[in-house]
């Protein structure tokens, strides 16, 4: 399970059923839960945390340094759930103690090839996060989002849950729950309709989403007055809170 040409130091932590492929490096204070399984050529470097039956391709560096010219050194760490699927050449950087020091992967995850994550950024659960995609440091993004190709996310977004983000866009401000949004800088396009419908969502939760950001994006109405509009649809769907709650949270100003 573990190559002979891997190099896994002395303080690392390895769980059962755990493999390392030839010349990945492994070192001190990183713990790899049971069952991952990680490939050729892979850096991983602590403090980080790696949960179970995670998939890591080749050349990816995890855990490394991150970027921030304010970075002097300070134990920063990286938390990654279970079931991810890690792609090659992607580089996920660990935290920094002007944010909570922490970059934090949840789980059933999918990063395709060479997409970079950056410190302190917080990504949910099942979140796809398609080739070339580039996520600066401090970005939330929500379950269940999608980021395509070579999208590009400014630091200090907050990507919604179930929000679609077309290929190629520039992303500089939020991007609210369940809505899709393309080009740079990105604009809105309405709901994520297909995301929505393939996850099951219902024909009511659907189309009260749709009103609501029909009130939102295309009446012309501050963001208070769309705020109290939408209130009017339907206090019992969830996901319209989750819609108005990823507004009205922003400190940004959302995408539209």
């Amino acid at each position: 399970m573990i190559n002979s040409a891997a190099l896994i130091d002395p303080k690392a932590s390895l769980g059962e059923g755990v493999s390392v492929g030839p010349w990945s490096i492994i070192g001190p204070d990183v713990a790899v839960g049971e069952g991952t399984q990680i490939g050729p050529h892979v850096i991983l470097k602590g403090p980080t945390r790696i949960g179970r039956n995670n998939k890591i391709y080749q050349f990816s560096s995890i855990g490394e340094d991150c970027q921030d010219k304010k970075f002097d050194g300070e134990p920063t760490r990286l938390e990654i759930g279970d079931n991810n699927v890690i792609r090659e050449a992607c580089t996920i950087h660990r935290g920094t103690v002007q944010d909570q020091g922490v970059t934090r992967i949840g789980n059933d995850n999918l990063l395709m090839v060479n997409v970079h994550i950056a410190h302190d950024v917080l990504v949910g659960n099942n979140c796809i996060i398609a080739n070339n995609a580039a996520i600066a440091g401090h970005v939330h993004i929500g379950d269940y989002a999608v980021l395509g190709g070579f999208a590009g996310v400014h630091q200090f977004c907050h990507i919604g849950a179930h929000s679609m983000s077309g290929v190629g866009s520039v992303i500089v401000k939020d991007v609210p729950a369940f809505v899709t949004v393309s080009g740079n800088s990105a604009t809105s396009h309405g709901i994520n309709l297909e995301g929505l419908r393939r996850r099951g969502f219902s024909k009511q939760t659907i189309s009260a989403l749709q009103k609501a950001y029909k009130i939102v994006f295309r009446q012309g109405l501050t963001v208070k007055d769309a705020m109290a509009k939408v209130r009017e649809l339907d206090h019992q769907c969830r996901e319209l809170e989750m819609f108005i709650e990823s507004i009205i949270s922003s400190s940004r100003g959302v995408v539209r």
